[in-house]
């Protein structure tokens, strides 16, 4: 197997350029440490809301609105994305990235609170895709959820999956390490979805509801 140059995994990563507002929305992102996808993710996370058509997306962690602008990018212009947040602070920078980008009001709905909170209230098999980027320790929860909310065909993307070059290493055994981990190995071998790992950014799983 080849392993892939850091010069071909930086181009692959920068392949497709951000928008204007993608960058000021990642700059605020960044000052307030919540750490917005890469570009890489971002333009895979648009390609897949395009490919399963997306009318309805939930999204866990806003990252300050940049996941949330690559989603509605690649969604129908009537798709409507729900973005759960448990900071104030990243939600605000969340609407103003929309508001920057031009995306109407109406086409997002920002929930601030805590996703194990919120996800219960939302209905079975009503969304299309589902987006977990949020508290690393609470990400099978959040599975459990998400696989409940999504229709049959719905898409599950799951980010930093890699967690910084750690999963892939069995030597590495912290709780969080060991949880990622073991999260990407049960959703491999269950029967009721098809899964891939993508290594882009910090590894973005993927897996399709049967």
């Amino acid at each position: 197997m080849r392993t892939m140059r850091p010069a071909t995994q930086a181009y692959a990563e920068e392949f497709v350029t951000e928008p204007e507002a993608f960058e000021r929305a990642r700059e605020r992102g960044e000052t307030l440490g919540c750490v917005p996808v890469g570009l890489g993710t971002g333009a895979a996370l648009r390609m897949l809301a395009a490919g399963v058509h997306a009318h309805s997306v939930v999204e866990i962690g806003s990252g300050a609105g940049v996941s949330g602008l690559w989603l509605l990018w690649g969604m129908p212009d009537d798709g409507v994305l729900t973005t759960i947040d448990i900071d104030p602070e990243h939600q605000r920078a969340a609407r103003q990235a929309y508001a920057e980008a031009g995306v109407p009001a109406q086409r997002t709905r920002v929930i601030s609170g805590s996703a194990l909170d919120v996800m219960p209230r939302l209905a079975d098999g009503s969304y299309d895709m589902v987006l977990i980027d949020g508290e690393k320790s609470e990400y099978p929860q959040y599975v459990e959820q998400a696989l409940r909310l999504l229709r049959p065909g719905g898409l599950l993307a799951i980010d930093n999956m890699l967690w910084h070059d750690r999963v892939a290493d069995p030597a590495i055994r912290d709780e969080t390490t060991s949880t990622l981990r073991d999260l990407g190995k049960t959703l491999r071998d269950d029967p009721d979805l098809s899964t891939a790992l993508l290594p882009i950014g910090d590894g973005l799983l993927t897996a399709v509801k049967h």
